[in-house]
């Protein structure tokens, strides 16, 4: 079963006064690379939460955006930095005298510098807080995985077509490749022909031609990497109905059947072949960048 590595997933649970949010989006990396970004509160939990989601996603660049609010003051306690308030007010009071202006500082405005007021959670239930967390985040992830799963289904769909296309492309070669060798000897007694008088061409008998045509066969034949083809062909199928990541096994894969079709051009030393293979080798293109974005 194919999973793509690009997808959006969301979750949202709310206990309570607690409300959570939970965003994560994906993109093609060659590991599991998670990067999460939640409230203070949680940092108890950081990692178990990168574990639960590379336990699901096993690969990808993984964001992972946390939201947390809590309308209930209990367990809040506001801390106000007086001796940082007065330095504040002090500063701007010099300032005022300096320039020639009025010092118009509110309480209001002085609040709102930096650290003058900040904000403690002084009860945290933190094994509650977790498990709440988690179903948000499990929520998300399942959004994702829907998302992964439909267009990892549409890739497969496409590179089994793109097998197909391999596997007729194949056959064609296989059906024509004994041509070759018929080719070759007729265009050799035909050179011969020309080349040698009719006294000197009854030195070269049919048995000399024959040698001649046989090592020619032995250094085209490509029978093995027909053979070999329909066999990756076959895997390819099983890799892409499989379970769990397929992603690393069909890039090896399709590194096989590429040499496979390489190794019968380099041999094919017939336009026609020729012709076949560079059509074959555009389609294991094509598969190869498809492959990258599978999980």
């Amino acid at each position: 079963m194919a999973y793509s590595m690009t997808g959006y997933g969301r979750g949202e649970k709310i206990f309570d006064t607690r409300r959570y949010s939970v965003e994560i989006k994906s993109v093609n990396s060659r590991y599991c690379d998670i990067n999460l970004r939640l409230p203070r509160i949680f940092n108890f939990a950081d990692s178990k939460v990168r574990k639960v989601v590379s336990d699901s996603l096993l690969r990808g660049k993984v964001d992972v955006f946390i939201n947390y609010e809590d309308t209930n003051s209990e367990g809040t306690e506001i801390i106000i930095n007086t001796g940082l308030a007065r330095a504040y007010s002090d500063a701007v009071s010099k300032i005022a005298a300096a320039s020639g202006r009025e010092d118009d500082l509110t309480a209001s405005r002085l609040s709102t510098y930096q650290d003058v007021i900040t904000v403690r959670q002084t009860k945290v239930d933190e094994d509650r807080l977790y498990e709440e967390l988690i179903s948000a985040v499990e929520e998300a992830i399942r959004g994702m995985k829907e998302m992964r799963k439909a267009e990892g289904d549409n890739l497969a769909s496409d590179i089994l077509s793109k097998v197909s296309s391999l596997e007729t492309l194949r056959s064609e070669i296989a059906e024509y490749s004994p041509e070759v060798v018929a080719d070759y000897r007729q265009r050799l007694s035909d050179r011969i022909d020309v080349l040698l008088t009719d006294e000197k061409r009854e030195f070269y008998d049919e048995s000399r031609l024959a040698a001649e045509v046989a090592v020619f066969a032995d250094k085209c034949c490509i029978d093995e990497e027909m053979k070999r083809l329909i066999s990756h062909f076959d895997q390819a199928r099983k890799i892409l109905a499989s379970d769990g990541s397929i992603g690393k096994k069909m890039d090896f894969l399709i590194q096989e059947i590429n040499r496979e079709i390489n190794t019968t051009g380099s041999k094919a030393n017939d336009i026609e072949i020729t012709n076949r293979v560079l059509k074959m080798k555009n389609l294991v293109e094509e598969m190869r960048e498809q492959v990258q974005n599978l999980v």
